[in-house]
């Protein structure tokens, strides 16, 4: 993502547009902490890096090579969990994925502009459009649909292909590519936003004879006044691409022919589910083909996994989870690590080979569970 030069000079320039000598800025999902670096050399006086993963150490590394320790403060945490010593002038992270409404983004910004921001500072990016185009793409759609269609070794292999279909996947369309005008999906304010799930429907016209693939969907981002940043087909390639949405099968189309798509995006636990369903339709209004899609129906999910996840069933623990609520039972803030791997390699004999096994396995558990 440091490499993306097109992306890092728009955030450079928006970051620009924002930090002043004094400023407080908040990094959230620092990575190795690039925007912070750059906020300390434009003057910032405190600078909060948040960053869940490991790469936190090598942002501290960073800032002691380029002398900036004493400016930056590190938080090995999700922001939603951390509290700052004070509220921060502006806020930056770029948390998307190919398109914004990933994973958790959507209300960790929120958290952090209700929670992080102090009043009358600046979000960046300030605002994400989506768009929509149909696209006519015959190499993506055949890497998608070619190895469930062709019979490989001559085995039906059709169940691969419904799995495919269903789930979106990344692209870099071209603007030759695209069948119909492009129409917005949706404007996500961060200043203002409060939803986090996406409910659109549109109504396109094919401006040109071709075989109609499915769609794309992108974004066109303002990261400050007069500051922006697209990853829509015919824009300078961005390290995001842009989203393409399959079709079952390629649709040939004519001029004039009509497409209504409805897409929605619910966040559901820590992913979305994408759900679009589109309607062909010649000049006339005569239906030509439906599609209805989701990637949930895309998800590899096998029965017992279901039977699990349903409201009646009633769940006892397997012998991980007896072997990790055991764990969890012991840091209660009297026993060390290797306090606790030694109960557990005398209390689960069958299960650790090994005192090192024991030892491993309660680190792994304390890295994700413990203070």
């Amino acid at each position: 993502m440091i490499l993306d030069a097109p992306r890092m000079e728009a955030y450079e320039r928006a970051l620009r547009t924002r930090v002043t000598p004094g400023s407080v800025v908040a990094d959230i999902g620092a990575g190795t902490g690039i925007f912070a670096l750059i906020a300390c050399r434009l003057g910032a006086r405190r600078v909060f890096a948040i960053e869940p993963g490991e790469a936190i150490t090598v942002a501290r590394e960073m800032a002691a090579a380029n002398g900036f320790t004493s400016r930056i403060e590190f938080f090995q945490a999700m922001s939603t969990e951390v509290t700052l010593p004070e509220r921060a002038n502006v806020i930056v992270s770029d948390l998307r994925g190919i398109l914004p409404l990933f994973r958790r983004h959507l209300p960790s910004v929120v958290d952090a502009r209700k929670r992080l921001l102090a009043a009358g500072g600046a979000m960046i990016p300030e605002q994400d459009e989506l768009w929509l185009a149909i696209v006519e793409s015959d190499d993506m759609h055949r890497t998608i649909t070619r190895p469930w269609h062709d019979k490989v070794f001559g085995f039906d292999m059709t169940a691969g292909g419904r799995v495919m279909a269903n789930n979106f996947c990344r692209t870099n369309a071209v603007a030759e590519q695209l069948l119909s005008a492009p129409q917005p999906i949706a404007t996500l304010d961060f200043a203002r936003i409060e939803s986090f799930d996406l409910r659109a429907e549109l109504q396109m016209t094919i401006s040109r004879a071709g075989s109609a693939h499915g769609f794309v969907a992108w974004f066109d981002s303002t990261l400050a006044p007069n500051v922006r940043l697209s990853n829509a087909p015919g824009a300078p390639p961005l390290i995001y691409g842009n989203a393409f949405f399959p079709w079952p099968d390629a649709v040939p189309v004519d001029k004039g022919d009509a497409i209504t798509i409805r897409i929605r995006a619910d966040l559901v636990g820590d992913e979305y589910v994408w759900t679009w369903r589109s309607d062909v339709a010649d000049a006339s209004g005569r239906t030509k083909v439906r599609f209805d899609q989701s990637d949930f129906l895309g998800a590899i999910i096998s029965d017992a996994s279901l039977r699990k996840r349903g409201a009646s069933h009633v769940p006892t623990l397997s012998e991980d989870g007896e072997v990790e609520r055991f764990v969890l039972d012991h840091m209660e803030g009297r026993h060390n690590i290797g306090e606790i791997a030694r109960l557990v390699e005398q209390h689960f004999p069958m299960r650790f080979g090994r005192a090192e096994d024991a030892l491993a396995y309660v680190g792994d558990v304390a890295v994700r569970y413990s203070r």
